[in-house]
């Protein structure tokens, strides 16, 4: 059919109408209850060649819609919890086998035996149905499921689809044009999926923590990312696979250096949630013909081919959900997320059209790939509604677990002060404390900066409001509203002191000064006297690298640390920093340590790669510092003069870090002490150990030097060494 010119065809008005669309269509079709996604589908039927002509699907929409599509993957990987995705991956793989033989089975046969197509035609036909599109994954991002099971698996299930159906339509081109099974052609597309992959992950995770560690701008690295993913997603193309993939991958790569609660996350999120994904969504609207349905012979086909399509990814949902022991609410999740049909639909039903049999005739004619338009459409309806529903009860479920998990752990609510007074440091210090809060804030938690002044000049407030600018900037960047406190007062650790009594302060996060001279201590004179002057819990950072470039975190802990009422919220924040950069966190500590910890970890289900490392005597502990390497995150829970867990072994301990790790990235915390924080509740009686704090006759420092001049002469590379 010869399409007329469009309506509008200047390329303002041509951009106003889309933002308009993605700006009103929500909001006027989310009254009569249809999802967001539905929205945008069915504004590009009304506006597209098929609908008022209003605008034409040409080169700008194919362009966008199709970054929008690689878009959607590339979130998809970069969103999800690789942890959990670990724990998931045989049964991602179980559902992904199902998901893509069931429909692959069903397809062929009822198209032989019910449309009476020839096998050829009915395998390519049923590569169609085993392949989906997560059209609908912004649906289970809103609600805040990504990192539920049933999305994860669904994912997986995803990419095991998609793969299948490109080496069914491989097998089918080349039967084709040879007339047989080549294997040398799979085995070579193969091969070259395992070089990429290998490729891929071998070089991006090199590449981008260099550049991190070099260049801080936030464009810059978002500029860097994207083009990583559509590297990913063209060489893919150009060995044989869908684009789409590759996009994921880099998704899954890239990972680790993205971490949710980051401010490159969040502009990666908003980037393609405003304007690229909705142009893809639009853009399939636009190719939607919705007269085709006027034609009796295309609703027949359309009504068989809709009915495989849906009953076959059903039927896999539902076998998944019995073999694996879910519940229908993830069910629901698991069909909605893997019945939308789109790109590699239109790519399999093009290819049979334009495949032409010995008898000139077309392998899918005309009615077939009107049918495929109408699958599309339903499908595209379907899958968000289905997904909305079934992750909306999800999410009801996971607030119910939470209210459950807070009452059993009492969390308190989070009150954290950050001072600052040096521009170069303030941002770093508020992401390392967006780091370590909860994934599930409370919202009575609160971030504070604060900047003390005892110089009430115009130049002194001047600089005191630009740093706080600074930190207020970097937590709107990650989506946090950070409230200022611009104080004058007699001294700088007065004024935080009295900001920590005023405010209900729980933590403070402080940057570690620069040693100006050699007399200076190793944390300073105000950080020594502001530990004085406050039972809180005390975080002093010095990182040379960003944190998402960390590799692993290291923590001493000295023995009796269990003892301290900061217990455990210290190692809550550690284990949400391990969590959002996605990396090792490796506890040195007594047998009695471990033990808790692993208690504390399991009781309030943090999901972290936890390893440990017995660590009784000081000495032990000397060794093992030797092999933290330069990416490392050297995390040091020091104590109090007045702590049970304070010795005197700990007085020199400055000294030694000062001493062997100037050039490391160091966190020493110090915990709170009596306040009304239980520690340790549900487990044995920590107090039935002794707990008197005894002095050990010999300075550890002197055992310590000989140690480690010793372990100089002979010691291997850092690099060779693992904890």
């Amino acid at each position: 059919m010869l399409l007329q010119a469009p309506l509008v065809s200047n390329p303002v008005a041509i951009f106003l109408i889309v933002l308009v669309i993605i700006l009103l269509a929500p909001v006027l079709l989310n009254k009569l209850k249809i999802p967001h996604i539905v929205s945008m589908i069915v504004a590009g039927v009304i506006v597209g060649p098929y609908g008022f002509n209003l605008l034409a699907n040409d080169s700008s929409f194919q362009i966008f819609g199709q970054v929008g599509l690689l878009y959607l993957m590339f979130l998809a990987g970069i969103e999800i919890d690789m942890y959990h995705l670990k724990l998931n991956l045989k049964r991602g793989l179980g559902f992904g086998l199902l998901t893509f033989l069931v429909p692959m089975v069903m397809g062929a046969v009822i198209s032989v035996y019910v449309l009476n197509l020839n096998w050829l035609t009915a395998i390519l036909m049923a590569s169609m149905y085993a392949s989906h599109t997560l059209i609908s994954y912004p649906v289970v991002a809103r609600f805040g499921i990504s990192k539920s099971p049933a999305v994860l698996i669904s994912v997986v299930a995803t990419i095991i689809a998609v793969v299948g159906a490109l080496l069914v339509l491989a097998v089918i081109i080349n039967v084709h044009e040879v007339g047989s099974v080549d294997p040398i052609m799979l085995g070579g597309l193969l091969l070259r999926m395992v070089i990429y992959c290998a490729a891929v992950l071998y070089i991006y995770p090199r590449i981008t923590r260099r550049l991190f560690k070099t260049y801080g701008d936030p464009i810059m690295q978002f500029i860097f990312v994207l083009a990583l993913a559509f590297l990913s997603a063209y060489a893919a193309k150009m060995i044989g696979l869908e684009a789409v993939l590759g996009a994921f991958f880099a998704g899954l790569v890239l990972n680790r250096y993205v971490p949710n609660s980051s401010p490159l996350m969040s502009r990666i999120e908003f980037m393609g949630n405003a304007l690229f994904i909705p142009y893809f969504l639009i853009g399939v609207g636009m190719m939607i013909n919705i007269r085709v349905i006027a034609n009796t012979e295309t609703l027949w086909v359309a009504a068989v081919m809709l009915g495989i399509a849906l009953v076959s990814k059903w039927v896999s949902a539902w076998i998944a959900q019995k073999a694996y022991g879910m519940n229908r609410d993830d069910r629901g999740v698991m069909f909605g997320l893997t019945t939308a049909h789109t790109a590699v639909a239109l790519a399999v039903v093009t290819i049979g059209y334009n495949m032409i049999g010995p008898d000139g005739a077309r392998m899918m004619d005309e009615t077939m790939l009107n049918g495929t338009v109408l699958v599309i459409l339903i499908t595209c309806g379907i899958a968000p509604i289905a997904t909305t529903g079934a992750a909306a009860r999800v999410k009801v479920r996971m607030l119910e677990d939470d209210v459950e998990e807070n009452a059993t752990s009492k969390r308190q609510s989070s009150h954290t002060l950050i001072p600052v007074s040096n521009p170069l440091t303030a941002s770093g210090l508020v992401e390392l404390a967006l780091l370590t809060r909860p994934e599930r804030r409370n919202e009575r938690d609160t971030l504070y900066a604060l900047n003390v002044r005892n110089d009430n000049s115009s130049s002194a407030r001047a600089m005191g409001r630009n740093v706080l600018d600074i930190a207020v900037k970097a937590a709107s960047a990650a989506n946090y509203k950070l409230k200022t406190i611009e104080r004058y007062d007699l001294n700088t650790i007065t004024g935080i002191v009295n900001a920590i009594e005023e405010r209900d302060i729980n933590e403070v996060f402080i940057g570690m000064h620069r040693k100006a001279t050699v007399i200076d201590s190793f944390f300073g004179s105000k950080i020594e006297q502001l530990l004085k002057m406050t039972s809180r819990m005390v975080v002093i950072s010095r990182c040379y690298i960003p944190l998402n470039t960390v590799t692993r975190i290291v923590v001493y802990v000295p023995p009796k640390a269990q003892f301290e009422t900061g217990f455990t919220r210290w190692l809550h924040a550690l284990a949400n920093l391990a969590r959002e950069l996605g990396c090792r966190i490796i506890f040195c500590c007594p047998a009695d340590i471990e033990r808790i910890i692993r208690l504390v970890l399991k009781r309030d289900r943090y999901a972290v790669r936890s390893e440990f490392r017995r660590v009784e005597e000081n000495t032990d502990f000397i060794l093992l510092t030797n092999r933290v390497l330069d990416d490392d995150l050297f995390v040091v829970i020091s104590a109090r003069t007045t702590s049970l867990s304070y010795n005197a072994d700990m007085a020199d301990f400055p000294v030694f870090l000062q001493k062997n790790f100037e050039r490391n990235n160091i966190i020493v915390i110090y915990p709170e002490q009596f306040g009304s924080e239980s520690a340790i509740e549900s487990f044995a009686d920590p107090m039935a150990a002794d707990i008197n704090t005894t002095v050990r006759s010999a300075p550890w420092l002197i055992r310590m030097r000989s140690l480690w001049h010793r372990l100089r002469g002979d010691r291997k590379s850092k690099r060779d060494l693992k904890l």
